[in-house]
């Protein structure tokens, strides 16, 4: 069988960089994005042991950066199969009447325009071979508004609509299109919404047993690996601990 190439956006941490090395080591051909240049090439050197791999760094904000970085591909990593739309982060946990402009900016910039920018790069090469798979990664945040969520949630419901509207918009060119939106996963995330402060966000996964980035790496392995009549269009994963976003069966 052909080698498959999965191109992955904020691939330096949490679910991006446990996909990354769950498809490396099934042999997936692999081009990892992410901003931090030295996270990137640790783990190039950490996975060039399984497959080839090739690194990208730019941030998703920069439509004009995303453009540049993906027409520098070289040739042999330029047929892409599956795009991994993961790049994403919260910011802050304010009320919306005290909420930072800022975060604002940050979340709607990443988590929508971000998944955009990229996929308005890659989708034409889908629809000229009529095949390709693009996985959105959502959260629960996309399905509920919680408290103090206000604009992430935003995001993230604009997320699983665009998910949507892709999946309309290219199903006449035979293309895969879906969602996966995990609960709380257990990885960097709360100590960028706090901002570094890692005691508030060791707190966040304390008395329960969240899920880990692997777990959604072993996930999204499996929808890519159907096959390809079948599309899973839209999934959400929790923890068995949790039940919504605002109910979680911490113990004391």
């Amino acid at each position: 069988m052909e080698k498959k190439t999965a191109f992955i956006t904020g691939a330096t941490s949490g679910i991006g960089k446990a996909c990354a090395e769950r498809l490396a080591r099934e042999n997936y051909r692999l081009i990892l994005c992410g901003r931090r240049e030295e996270r990137l090439a640790e783990l190039e050197k950490q996975l060039s042991v399984y497959t080839d791999i090739h690194c990208l760094s730019f941030d998703v904000r920069n439509a004009e950066a995303v453009s540049n970085a993906i027409a520098s591909l070289p040739s042999e990593f330029q047929k892409i199969d599956i795009l991994i739309n993961n790049a994403g982060n919260a910011h802050g946990l304010d009320p919306i009447q005290t909420g930072s402009i800022e975060d604002w900016d940050a979340m709607l910039d990443i988590n929508v325009k971000g998944l955009l920018y990229v996929s308005k790069q890659i989708i034409p090469q889908f629809i000229e071979r009529k095949e390709g798979h693009i996985i959105n990664i959502g959260s629960t945040a996309a399905k509920e508004v919680y408290p103090n969520g206000n604009v992430y949630c935003a995001s993230k419901h604009a997320v699983d609509a665009i998910n949507q509207g892709m999946r309309i918009d290219l199903n006449k060119h035979n293309i895969r299109v879906g969602a996966i939106h995990p609960g709380m996963v257990e990885t960097e995330f709360s100590e960028v919404r706090f901002k570094g402060d890692q005691e508030r966000a060791s707190k966040v996964y304390q008395g329960f047993r969240p899920l880990q980035a692997e777990d959604i790496a072993d996930i999204i392995a499996f929808v890519i690996s159907r096959p390809y009549h079948v599309n899973i269009a839209d999934l959400v994963v929790m923890s068995v601990d949790q039940a919504s976003s605002t109910i979680v069966n911490k113990q004391a």
